[in-house]
């Protein structure tokens, strides 16, 4: 299992990546079977080629993330991650719970909001 410290700088990655424009950044930090559930309760987007579309579509929104509180480990394989999402016409609030493998590539990335969650401008 990968360890705190590991899962931790791999979610600053994910933002890192993000942010500044690389979708194939965040998406080498998954696994080739990896999930995403964007928002929970949506059916799940799955595999890298899936996931790399999804990614790419987001950063091309000019979407920005900014992060609310310091990244979160655990005691297991997850690590969370309560951040905002910045677009031009909107703003939301989020909080991405993501598994890891062994290899300390991510599993799952399962993201948590709703419509009261989401501030239109």
């Amino acid at each position: 299992m990968p360890s705190q410290e590991d899962m931790k700088a791999a979610l600053q990655a994910y933002i890192d990546g993000f942010n500044s424009g690389d979708p194939a950044a965040v998406v080498a930090l998954f696994a080739a079977d990896a999930t995403v559930e964007d928002p929970v309760g949506n059916p799940p987007i799955t595999g890298r080629d899936a996931i790399g579309e999804f990614y790419a579509n987001a950063v091309a929104s000019g979407a920005e993330l900014r992060l609310d509180a310091p990244i979160r480990g655990s005691h297991g394989d997850a690590a969370a991650m309560a951040f905002t999402v910045e677009m031009p016409a909107m703003r939301i609030r989020v909080i991405d719970v993501m598994t890891f493998g062994e290899d300390g590539l991510i599993t799952g990335m399962r993201a948590h909001w709703g419509p009261g969650d989401v501030e239109t401008s």
